[in-house]
């Protein structure tokens, strides 16, 4: 089943990376509780900045431009927090090959 495969996938980590490298696509999936907990936070942190923004009826052009300032600014702190602790990331697209030696 497929399901079991991606679960062994993720716990074939040797490394302890808190990040895998994606079954499909490019980018990351969260492997350990470390991963998991920067995930939350980054989502915490995108919704409560949305709440901000959203509480205002009509912000204005300083507002905007704190709201998406700090929104690129936490993706990118997301994105290195994950080439940092997770796989190097390149293009897959299924389950990776086992080698055969």
């Amino acid at each position: 089943m497929f399901f079991e495969e991606y679960i062994n996938y993720l716990k074939d980590n040797p490394d302890n990376y808190w990040f895998k490298r994606k079954l499909y696509g490019w980018g990351w999936t969260p492997a350990k509780w470390q991963g998991w907990i920067i995930l939350i936070v980054f989502i915490i942190f995108i919704v409560l900045n949305a709440i901000a923004i959203d509480s205002n009826p009509e912000p204005d052009a300083d507002q905007l431009t704190w709201f998406f300032a700090k929104t690129i600014l936490s993706v990118a702190i997301l994105i290195f927090i994950c080439y940092k602790k997770g796989e190097k990331p390149k293009w897959q697209w299924g389950m990776p090959k086992k080698d055969k030696n």
